[in-house]
């Protein structure tokens, strides 16, 4: 049996490692914390259960796939509820709209907000269900290693049809008018990492899985996948070593030898990284072996960093849906400071999650767990004093929106931004989300799987194909692991 090591234990790790143990190699697991999940690892609290990265559960036909490659299924592992309402924004106060999981529902929505909307809704959705069919069951499942992988007639044909040179805002123009439907429809692409206008429009498929697909929640918290993850992959055998960060890699004949860690050193076949792709290129190998210079790393468009809260509330919180979106605020203005001048925002949109409002598991009976984000630009200065700032400028807005006290009855509060995202993963340069899904990152022009310098070192995880996003991370471990197995 081949011994192949996974540095990480995220999404992308996991993936990976179940993929290669199926297909008969030995697996070990690296991992530098003390349990599974990476990003998406949970902690408690004065009795409450926080997630601490991902909070929405979109494509659920990605994990039925995973789990079904290994004759599994989802529902063996943690029970999944669909979110009706999916999510709520707010334009202002007493200024709401809900998002209904009918379809029928949906269509009377756009209908109320603009006449003749839900015929152009339906039109808008059919293509965008021929991009998610085309970009989630295909594209990205090969490995963008050539070029030629993309030559064969179905892809060809679906050039235009996958709308990769129009923006995502000169897409939606040609099939709506209102301002608010166009701000409903650009929420999904927040986070890829430009603005709407500079999105290929291809991402509308995002508009797909959240409209047509749904928003679900696994009951107990997003942390139920990668311990399912983790269950898997112990029943086909997977090794896993908590608390052994990788140090280095050690290189003899243009092949990845050994690691170091803080439990020792450990000897391979194949290597498959699946921490920070920068940090294992520019730190963990030596100079010679790297994949891309450090210039090359620096001119890279990063999707935005975060800065997180994670509040623990005395009482229970009215006006609130699991998952809550705040655009009460000019987005255009926030998008400059994330996107063209990076800075911290002046006046920022914001995002709450409540997933007690679903699972009373997460909080004490009586109490809310809460959930707040900003979206900010990476490589910021992060300080508890401007932590600190904008929990007050969030706090005050939130309260002033729902009209009622918050802050007097939180028992619970921790931070989290750029420097735990650097110092938790290695972050290139606290980046929350990855590489940004623009264009002139697509495909073959994301970071190579590949080591070009190395035989048998493999890259997986959100800053290389397909991108980032947990069923894209998903998909990524399948698609490193198909690529080893050909050795």
């Amino acid at each position: 049996m081949k011994k192949s090591f996974v540095i990480g234990s995220g999404f992308a790790g996991l993936s990976a490692a179940t993929n290669l143990a199926a297909l008969g190699h030995d697996v070990t697991v690296l991992e530098k914390h003390n349990m599974p999940g990476g990003r998406a690892r949970s902690f408690e609290a004065e009795g409450f259960k926080f997630d601490m990265g991902p909070s929405w559960y979109w494509m659920p036909d990605v994990f039925e796939r995973y789990f079904g490659l290994f004759g599994k299924r989802v529902d063996e592992y943690y029970k999944l509820v669909r979110l009706d309402p999916g999510y709520r924004v707010f334009f202002g106060k007493d200024d709401t709209v809900d998002i209904p999981a009918s379809g029928e529902k949906l269509f009377e929505l756009f209908e109320s907000i603009e006449k003749g909307s839900s015929v152009q809704l339906q039109k808008f959705l059919k293509e965008a269900g021929y991009k998610y069919e085309v970009g989630i069951n295909d594209l990205v499942h090969r490995p963008s290693l050539k070029l030629t992988e993309f030559a064969d007639s179905r892809i060809l044909a679906s050039v235009f049809k996958m709308d990769l040179f129009k923006s995502m805002t000169a897409h939606l123009k040609s099939f709506f008018k209102n301002e608010r439907i166009i701000k409903l429809l650009e929420f999904p692409v927040l986070f890829l990492g430009a603005k709407p206008s500079q999105i290929p429009a291809l991402y509308s498929l995002m508009n797909y899985a959240d409209l047509e697909l749904g928003t679900w929640y696994p009951m107990g918290g997003m942390a139920q996948i990668p311990e399912a993850m983790h269950s898997l992959a112990l029943e086909k055998g997977v090794k896993f070593e908590f608390n052994a960060g990788v140090e280095a890699i050690e290189i003899e004949n243009k092949r990845a030898t050994s690691v170091k860690t803080a439990k020792g050193d450990f000897k391979f076949d194949n290597l498959i990284a699946a921490a920070d792709y920068h940090h294992v290129d520019r730190h963990l190998l030596p100079e010679s072996y790297s994949n891309y210079s450090e210039k090359y790393w620096d001119k890279r468009v990063m999707a935005p960093s975060s800065l997180l809260f994670y509040l623990g509330v005395d009482k229970k919180i009215d006006g609130l849906e699991h998952h809550n979106l705040f655009f009460d605020k000019d987005f255009a203005q926030h998008a400059i400071e994330i996107y063209d001048s990076p800075q911290w925002p002046s006046d920022p949109l914001f995002y709450v999650c409540a997933p007690s409002k679903t699972d009373p598991s997460v909080a004490p009976e009586g109490k809310e767990n809460l959930f707040l984000l900003m979206p900010v630009a990476p490589d910021l200065e992060d300080s508890e004093e401007i932590r600190e700032k904008y929990f007050q400028l969030i706090m005050e807005r939130l309260e002033a929106l729902l009209g009622r006290n918050i802050r007097e009855h939180i028992i619970y509060k921790r931070s989290y931004a750029h420097k735990d995202f650097k110092s938790d993963y290695n972050a290139y340069k606290g980046n929350a989300y990855g590489l940004a899904n623009t264009l002139r990152q697509t495909a073959i022009l994301k970071p190579s799987l590949k080591n070009k310098n190395i035989s048998n070192l493999y890259y997986t995880g959100q800053l290389t194909v397909p991108g980032p996003g947990v069923p894209p991370s998903i998909i990524s471990g399948e698609v490193v692991a198909k690529q080893i197995s050909k050795l």
